[in-house]
């Protein structure tokens, strides 16, 4: 039975595809962008975060961890990554919700009925289910299998995607998707290795497929001062000539997300610098221009 390795589920989403949706997000993705909002999602393995500021040193982690990774002492509560076996056990035990683990096993028919709960609300704003990650596109055997049944009981379908995957992960998912959001970082290939750590050639090749194919896209461009600043321009020029893109949505950089790092253990690559209102208002005006403006998220 196949099995998908998902890190959270968001319900009543408004950010992810058209009218209101339910989100999936699975885990592990091929880019290293120095802005991720979702560390979490980056590692293909399961990870325990450990929110130190929501501790209370009850012991109750300790009590029921049989590896030894939770301790507390007189210096208060030690975690240690090394001996954590990832069971499980100390997130269900912790009163004070300091521990979460990222990343379950769950199958299509435990995904489904959570998926079909809100169907009402999906129904009635032009909403669905939304795939999404870390990329979900790197599971896609399991993702065909869940938006095929996604489509057998009548739901609105999207797939948000970094797009650095191979051509047969979209072919796969390809027949029951209606939509794809698709992120756009740099157009300049030095620029996007900088930031992701990857070329960008399959990724701008793969959108182009798509769009031959006839779905629907939404470009999103999550726009970083000081890291992919300069990219407008050039994402407006390529993607103009698509005949099946929707948009351009402007995703604004923000540095939320330093919590996360800190609780995973992983070094925080988050850029210093926002970006102002002025600086999206011009890209907006930009991609206006060119027909292509979706609002900014």
């Amino acid at each position: 039975m196949l099995k998908g390795l998902i890190f959270d589920i968001k319900r009543f989403a408004v950010h992810d595809g058209n009218g209101i949706r339910t989100t999936v997000f699975f885990k592990g993705c091929p880019l290293k962008c120095l802005w991720c909002h979702n560390p979490e999602g980056i590692s293909f393995k399961p990870q325990l975060a450990f929110y130190e500021n929501k501790c209370i040193n009850c012991g109750e982690c300790a009590a029921v961890c049989s590896a030894g990774a939770q301790k507390i002492t007189a210096a208060g509560h030690i975690y240690n990554r090394e001996e954590c076996v990832l069971c499980g056990g100390c997130e269900r035990a912790c009163l004070g919700n300091a521990l979460t683990l990222y990343g379950k096993e769950m199958t299509v028919e435990e995904l489904m009925p959570i998926l079909l709960e809100d169907k009402p609300f999906y129904d009635n704003s032009g909403g669905g289910i939304t795939l999404s990650g870390g990329e979900c596109l790197c599971q896609p055997d399991f993702c065909a299998e869940l938006l095929k049944n996604a489509k057998e009981n009548g739901l609105n379908t999207a797939v948000d995607t970094c797009g650095f995957v191979p051509r047969a992960a979209i072919e796969k998912v390809m027949p029951f998707t209606d939509m794809f959001l698709y992120d756009i970082k740099a157009i300049d290939e030095s620029v996007h290795i900088k930031c992701t750590g990857q070329s960008n050639r399959r990724i701008l090749e793969n959108l182009k497929y798509i769009d031959a194919s006839g779905k629907k896209t939404e470009i999103r461009y999550p726009y970083v001062p000081g890291c992919n600043s300069g990219e407008a321009e050039s994402i407006a020029d390529f993607v103009g000539g698509f005949k099946n893109v929707t948009g351009v949505r402007v995703l604004p950089y923000h540095n939320y997300a330093g919590s996360k790092y800190l609780s995973l253990g992983m070094k925080n690559t988050l850029p210093g610098k926002l970006p102002d209102g002025e600086e999206i208002k011009s890209i907006e005006k930009l991609f206006k221009s060119c027909s292509l403006s979706k609002k900014v998220q």
